[in-house]
C-alpha cells in the first residue's frame, strides 16, 4: 500500500465510510501477504514509493496470475516484466487496462497516471537491435509515473544521427543509455550532457562481444564520471533507478 492509499483509508474510517474491522483486514496482509510460492511485499511502495515488480521469468503462468490477481486488491500500478502474449492473454480478464509491450515482453496495468517524477527521463539506444532492452527501461520509468521519451537508433557508427538530436538530451533530467557491440554511445552520451546517465550494456554483438561483456566492461571504464551502469540487459534496473533519481 501507498502512502496516499493509507491515508486514504484512515479518512474513511474517520468519516465513518470504512469501518475499523474493514481497516484492519485491509492491512491484515501487511507487510506481505504469503502464498506458498510467494510473499507479495505489499509494503513495498510505503518503504521505498514503488511497488513490487514481477518477473515472469522462471515462474509459472498461473503463479504470475495469482500474484498479480492478490496485487490487484491495492490501487497503485503493476508492471511484469519478460512475459509474452500468452501470459498477456491469462492476465487479460483480471482488469480491462491489462496492456501488453510485444517489444520488450512487459505487461503494465496502469491504475493512475499521475507524474511523480521532477522531470523527463530520456531513453537513448544505439541501434534498432537494442530497442527491446530500451523499451523495457521505457516501460518501467513510465509506469511508476514519469513523463519518459525514447530516441532510437543513434550510435557512434552514425554520430550525426545523435548530435542532430542533441536538444533532446539537454532536455532530460535523467538518461538512460541502451548499447551493445563495444558500448561506446553511453561516454558520449555523458559528455554531452550534466545530469546522470544510466548505461545498459545489450548482449547484442558479434563473437568477441561476448553476449554483452564487452560492452559492459566498456561502460564500467567509460571516462565520463556521470555514468553509471546496470547489468547486460537489464532495461528494468535502468527504469527503476532513473525513477528514484528523476524523484530527488
Amino acid at each position: 500500500m501507498s502512502p496516499e492509499e493509507i491515508t486514504s483509508m484512515l479518512k474513511q474510517v474517520r468519516r465513518g465510510k470504512l469501518s475499523v474491522e474493514g481497516a484492519v483486514e485491509r492491512l491484515r496482509t501487511m507487510p506481505y501477504e504469503d502464498l506458498g510460492y510467494a510473499k507479495i511485499d505489499h509494503h513495498r511502495s510505503l518503504r521505498q514509493g514503488f511497488p513490487e515488480v514481477i518477473l515472469a521469468r522462471g515462474k509459472d503462468p498461473s503463479q504470475v496470475e495469482g500474484i498479480v490477481r492478490h496485487m490487484l486488491r491495492n490501487r497503485h500500478n503493476i508492471l511484469v516484466t519478460r512475459g509474452d502474449r500468452n501470459l498477456y492473454e491469462l492476465l487479460r480478464p483480471l482488469d480491462p487496462k491489462v496492456e501488453f509491450h510485444a517489444l520488450s515482453g512487459a505487461i503494465s496495468i496502469r491504475r493512475e497516471r499521475k507524474i511523480r517524477g521532477k522531470g523527463k527521463i530520456l531513453v537513448v539506444c544505439a541501434g534498432t537491435s537494442d530497442i527491446p532492452v530500451a523499451e523495457e527501461a521505457l516501460v518501467t520509468a513510465d509506469t511508476m509515473g514519469n513523463h519518459a521519451e525514447s530516441l532510437y537508433d543513434v550510435g557512434v557508427a552514425g554520430i550525426h544521427r545523435l548530435l542532430g538530436e542533441s536538444h533532446h538530451l539537454r532536455e532530460a533530467r535523467v538518461i538512460i543509455c541502451v548499447a551493445g557491440m563495444e558500448g561506446a554511445l553511453p561516454s558520449v552520451v555523458a559528455g554531452m550532457v550534466g545530469v546522470p546517465v544510466i548505461a545498459v550494456p545489450s548482449s547484442v554483438g558479434y563473437g568477441a562481444s561476448f553476449r554483452g561483456l564487452a560492452a559492459l566492461l566498456g561502460m564500467l571504464n567509460s571516462c565520463s564520471p556521470n555514468v553509471c551502469v546496470v547489468n547486460i540487459d537489464n532495461g528494468f534496473g535502468a527504469g527503476y533507478l532513473a525513477s528514484v533519481m528523476n524523484r530527488l
